[in-house]
């Protein structure tokens, strides 16, 4: 009869055929999840990371080439703690994108593409703040360089201070991390009153990201009480593509051409049309400026863990060469004999 002990469950479950088992369903949930689609289920990575911590905790108990070694057993113990917080990050997480519009304070109503994972308990509802102005360079051939995002936080002291988000340069407001993209764009601000009065509604048309659709910007929206509207936004942003050129909203001017039902006229800001339902003015161009937000907690006890590994790793290395010296003196020595002729006796022997 064969008796099963734990030390031989452990080493099963230790197995290097397992260890690239668990990495390559790892890297097949790494491929379903890519981009976060929404039919794919969280569970395809958390479970190959499941088996990989299994996999590293009984190996790390197991094997006295691991567990005896002082270098070796905190690299394996880093490589652990990578694979336990990648899990947590990933059930705590939530990325989403939002679009804000010049002056307009962050709503957790307006952020849309959420995906987050089932155990997240961050307080977006406590993230509070305004966006300002942005200004994005732009290299000959249209090569997008630095964008420079205005925003106003509270400071807690009744007033608010300022910072610059960009794409590399986030916002980091109650644990979730904010960074501009190329999607931003322009905003006519327009304002809707009905011929009796009793509807009266203003609100932000958000135009197709400029300059990506400089020449598609084209939108549609219907008041309550009248007809869909159609809408063309005729920009002067002093665009050009064969030299360097700063897009800055506050220096753009733009005609807002309307169109219902076949009529069209042409607006500036200040400027209103009447039509049936009630009456349209345009009150001022402005813009807003396109987010990705992310949430990982995990985020700086995984730089922590990467960097524990690397040095378990290197003081495995460090002792292991400083255990078997180079013997250089000998190799000096050797080559200093045959220089002269002489050959060791052993090796005449041989």
């Amino acid at each position: 009869m064969r008796i099963i002990t734990i030390s031989g469950v452990l080493r099963r479950l230790a197995s290097t055929k397992l260890t690239l088992l668990w990495m390559l369903l790892l890297a097949v949930g790494a491929a379903l999840s890519y981009d976060n689609p929404e039919d794919t289920s969280i569970w395809v990575l958390i479970v190959p990371m499941s088996l990989l911590a299994l996999n590293l905790i009984a190996a790390i108990i197991s094997n006295p080439r691991i567990n005896r070694r002082g270098g070796l057993l905190v690299f394996h113990l880093g490589l652990l703690s990578i694979v336990v917080l990648a899990a947590i990050g990933r059930l705590t997480h939530m990325d989403g994108r939002v679009e804000i519009i010049s002056g307009a304070e962050f709503s957790p109503e307006i952020v849309t593409d959420i995906h987050s994972g089932p155990l997240h308990s961050g307080a977006l509802a406590d993230v509070n703040f305004v966006q300002g102005p942005f200004t994005v360079e732009y290299r000959p051939q249209m090569m997008r360089g630095l964008t420079y995002s205005q925003v106003a936080l509270p400071d807690n002291k009744g007033g608010w201070r300022e910072a610059v988000v960009g794409d590399d340069r986030p916002l980091l407001v109650e644990g979730y991390r904010f960074y501009t993209t190329f999607n931003k764009g322009f905003a006519p601000i327009l304002s809707w009153t009905s011929h009796d009065g009793r509807v009266a509604e203003t609100g932000a048309v958000h135009m197709p990201s400029y300059p990506l659709f400089d020449f598609k910007q084209s939108n549609s929206w219907t008041p309550q009480g009248g007809d869909e509207i159609k809408f063309w936004l005729q920009l002067e942003t002093g665009l050009t593509t064969e030299e360097a050129w700063v897009l800055d909203g506050r220096r753009a001017t733009g005609t807002l051409v309307v169109n219902v039902s076949g009529e069209r006229t042409e607006l500036l800001p200040g400027e209103s049309v009447k039509m049936a339902g009630g009456t349209l003015r345009y009150e001022q161009l402005t813009t807003w400026m396109g987010y990705k937000l992310f949430y990982d907690p995990t985020l700086q006890w995984m730089f922590l863990a990467a960097f524990i590994t690397i040095a378990g790793l290197a003081a495995h290395f460090w002792q292991k060469l400083a255990a078997e010296p180079l013997g250089l003196d000998d190799a000096l020595r050797h080559e200093k004999q045959h220089a002269k002729g002489s050959v060791p006796a052993s090796r005449s022997a041989a």
